[in-house]
């Protein structure tokens, strides 16, 4: 009652107050109440380049990537710790957090891309102030271990990240061209696999497997299978799936660890919430020790998603691979089964 009272002496209403006015935090995630787009990259903008996760021990990478992003145009800004070293960590967690924090503070930068993937990612999760991330919204890329970044970015502030190539990746005309009609050029983009055939008869390479034909629209979100599955019951894994097109990728799995994950994700309720599914690729990803007296990887994806009934299918170009398309999280997305597209309903920047 005396609460009540003195909200009235204020002239408000108690609604009207953030959740923490009387000294209570609130929850971080009622920040995010609607999806934030970026703003488009142009040239002579400034990207930041940061190690949010392993470390680089040669110079050599630096140097190619500063000389990759003002090619494109940009100027090049290293964070602080990049080059730090915390055994195969780029620095400790602290110095990897404050190196992105300083990022998204910095308004003289206006994208930020990983240096490299690798591991620790999720370490920096409890440490991000996803507030002042929500007040300066901008452009951040990369994939891999970068995953667990952008889950918590999107799930804490409805921010649109981008799951594509880190600073040291092959930047190839297929890698270049998806980023500047994407970022640059804010293009609603169809992604579609390469169709040459080389001199073959039929297409060898970048083939689409069908799991289940249709067409679905929803919100992307996904990225590497494992980091994702690792994050999966924290406060920093989303929560609402309703709908949602899931897209995976990963490398390096064997094929019971492949299928212990996609065992996680229907156990913790995902795959019986998605609208549709698409499976990039898993490069390396064996039987492992038991040879194929074990399930094929092709197996153990129709396992999980055919019962599903939704449309669903497999090899886009999401990976570790120098041909890698970069697609955001949050964004809404129509994906043709039969045809193994994804077109996006609506720009990823503004």
């Amino acid at each position: 009652m005396e609460r009540r009272k003195f909200i009235q002496n204020l002239g408000i209403g108690s609604l009207a107050l953030p959740l923490n006015f009387f000294g209570t935090t609130a929850d971080p995630e009622n920040i995010s109440a609607r999806t934030i787009v970026p703003k488009k990259l142009q040239p002579g903008d400034t990207i930041g380049i940061i190690s949010p996760a392993s470390a680089i021990f040669e110079s050599e990478p630096y140097e190619i990537a500063k000389e990759t992003f003002e090619a494109m145009g940009l100027i090049v800004k290293f964070g602080n710790f990049t080059k730090s070293r915390y055994g195969h960590l780029a620095g400790t967690d602290d110095e990897r957090a404050n190196e992105l924090m300083d990022m998204f503070k910095d308004e003289e930068v206006k994208a930020i891309i990983a240096l490299r993937g690798g591991a620790g990612s999720a370490r920096l999760l409890e440490k991000l102030d996803y507030r002042v991330i929500k007040r300066n919204p901008k452009i951040f890329i990369g994939y891999s271990d970068i995953t667990a970044l952008h889950l918590a970015i999107h799930k804490k502030t409805g921010l649109v990240t981008f799951h594509g190539p880190v600073a040291v990746s092959t930047w190839n005309e297929f890698a270049y061209s998806h980023l500047k009609k994407l970022l640059f050029e804010g293009e609603a983009m169809l992604y579609e696999n390469p169709s040459d055939k080389g001199d073959q008869l039929a297409q060898t390479k970048n083939r689409i497997r069908t799991i289940t034909p249709g067409t679905a629209k929803g919100e992307l979100l996904g990225g590497n299978l494992s980091v994702l599955t690792g994050i999966m019951g924290s406060e920093y894994f989303p929560k609402n799936w309703k709908g949602k097109i899931l897209y995976l990728e990963d490398i390096g799995e064997k094929i019971y660890a492949v299928d212990r994950m996609m065992s996680q994700l229907q156990l913790g309720g995902v795959l019986s919430e998605i609208g549709g599914f698409v499976f990039g690729k898993c490069s390396d990803c064996d039987p492992g020790g038991s040879g194929y007296g074990s399930l094929t990887l092709e197996e153990v994806i129709d396992h999980y998603i055919k019962p599903l009934g939704i449309p669903a299918f497999s090899g886009a170009m999401i990976g570790h691979i120098d041909d890698n398309a970069t697609i955001p999280n949050g964004i809404e997305a129509e994906i043709d089964a039969k045809k193994g597209t994804i077109k996006l309903l609506e720009p990823a920047v503004k």
